[in-house]
């Protein structure tokens, strides 16, 4: 699985330590920046090109790093085929991903500690979409995905994409 990561200044810490979690841990990564706390380059800009790799098929999954993690996932979720969560528990990410299929997490570093942080990317990593409901409730959210599909593809005047 490839992984891709990226950040603002405010997010740069809690990346660095996920990213360095994420490498020990033997994960396919690219680091889309920043990569100095000095450079002012905006939550948005990161966001939208990270979001347009996953959008684009390029990465099955991104995690994103801000201040609080609610800027990055606005502007991720404006590409088609991108669902950003922001997550601040490990319960937020298994569903996160069991319920909704999100295909890019968003920390922030002035609400989550690195423990707590690594233990959200750990579950929402693992946790796959659908697993742990029962089988109606199963197809619903397939189906659900399905309409979403339909949802995107009348948005954003773009071809399904695939879950």
């Amino acid at each position: 699985m490839k992984i891709a990561l990226g950040c603002d200044a405010y997010g740069l810490p809690l990346k660095d330590s996920i990213k360095e979690y994420l490498i020990y841990n033997k994960y396919n990564l690219q680091d889309f920046g920043v990569n100095d706390a000095s450079d002012t380059t905006p939550y948005y800009t990161t966001a939208i090109k990270v979001a347009q790799q996953v959008s684009q098929g390029e990465f099955e999954k991104a995690i994103l790093f801000c201040g609080t993690g609610m800027g990055m996932a606005i502007i991720a979720n404006k590409q088609p085929g991108v669902y950003a969560a922001v997550c601040e528990s490990t319960f937020a990410a298994e569903k996160s991903r069991s319920i909704n299929n999100a295909n890019i997490l968003t920390l922030g570093s002035m609400v989550t500690t690195e423990a707590v942080a690594k233990d959200i990317v750990d579950v929402w990593l693992k946790t796959v979409f659908t697993v742990g409901w029962d089988p109606a409730i199963q197809q619903w959210l397939q189906n659900s995905m399905n309409d979403i599909d339909a949802i995107e593809e009348s948005q954003f005047d773009t071809a399904s994409h695939t879950h």
